[in-house]
């Protein structure tokens, strides 16, 4: 799914967000509005995981999509 048609489907995306990260905060994900970029950084920082590690997940989350 390329971040075009992620930003277009964000708020239905935002509760599938929720469920897999629950460290994510409203404001994280309000901030977000669809940017992998920033999606991988508030991950890193919640789950104490590396910045590729993130960004991996985000990639896989959004192709089971």
């Amino acid at each position: 799914m390329n971040e075009d048609k992620i930003q277009g489907n964000w708020k239905q995306l935002v509760g599938k967000l929720k469920q897999h990260w629950g460290k994510l905060t409203d404001d994280d994900l309000t901030v977000a509005e669809g940017s992998v970029e920033y999606l991988a950084g508030r991950i890193q920082e919640r789950y104490g995981i590396a910045r590729d590690e993130a960004k991996k997940q985000v990639k896989e989350f959004y192709d089971q999509l």
